[in-house]
């Protein structure tokens, strides 16, 4: 099936344009609409969002999917961002959307974007459904990333940070606001369905945040393995396909209730 995708700019909380994509159907009104949350420092173009995106809208299912302020080709300062911002994001995305085209059915996140997600669910009233793909169980987790210069960023303020090949600049602010989170309430008061998509072998967020999550989250509740995926699901195309595809089967159950 073709896919008809249409480039959309909205404004943040903070005054910041946000850039989207919205990806439907060709033909025929879409089943659902999945707001899609990028992962940490990724961006709404990353390979495998396309993958999954893609293998979603086959099954006739909208997407809409932006770049968090300060990341990709949103306004905004990365420094100056945190866990809470992508929480404020995803709350005036979904709005937008129900404002602009149809209210979010269903809330993706990979990675930091799936704890986001979770954090962000009980403010999106509209939502039937919550999926996360390799996501942390604690926000802090994402620290790891510059564990050798925590100390250093708590002294100075701030430092330069090289993630990926890619440079940014992480302030104090960033540390003590994902530290603050309690993710337990956030996921055991969640009130829709939860999947959860995780690599036995991810070895940048392991499989123990998976069990963490759903031994946490009441039922209606699932876990799918996602085999020999990599973290980012960029080895194997296919992997970013099967968790499209995967989604839209189970979550068409409750689309329909």
């Amino acid at each position: 099936m073709d896919v008809t995708s249409k480039k959309i700019k909205f404004k943040g909380k903070n005054g910041y344009m946000i850039a989207a994509q919205l990806d439907l159907p060709k033909t025929g009104k879409p089943k659902g609409m999945v707001l899609f949350a990028h992962c940490f420092t990724c961006s709404k173009n990353l390979n495998s969002v396309n993958y999954i995106s893609k293998a979603l809208v086959q099954k006739q299912f909208g997407v809409f999917r932006f770049d968090f302020t300060g990341i990709g080709e949103s306004e905004g300062d990365f420094s100056d961002t945190n866990f809470s911002t992508n929480i404020q994001d995803l709350v005036t995305a979904a709005e937008f959307m129900k404002k602009e085209y149809m209210a979010p059915d269903v809330l993706l996140g990979h990675s930091l974007g799936g704890a986001a997600v979770l954090a962000a669910a009980s403010s999106i009233p509209d939502i039937k459904a919550v999926a996360t793909i390799a996501a942390p169980f604690d926000p802090l987790h994402v620290s790891h990333h510059f564990q050798d210069q925590v100390c250093l960023i708590k002294k100075d303020g701030q430092a330069e940070v090289n993630l990926s090949g890619r440079k940014f600049i992480i302030k104090k602010q960033f540390i003590e606001d994902i530290d603050s989170h309690n993710m337990v309430n956030h996921i055991k008061n969640l009130k829709v369905p939860l999947i959860i998509f995780h690599a036995p072998a991810d070895k940048t967020v392991g499989i123990e945040n998976a069990k963490m999550i759903f031994d946490t989250a009441r039922h209606p509740k699932s876990f799918v393995s996602l085999d020999k995926a990599d973290h980012l699901l960029l080895d194997n195309p296919k992997d970013g396909e099967y968790v499209g595809q995967v989604l839209a089967s189970w979550v068409h159950r409750y689309l329909e209730a």
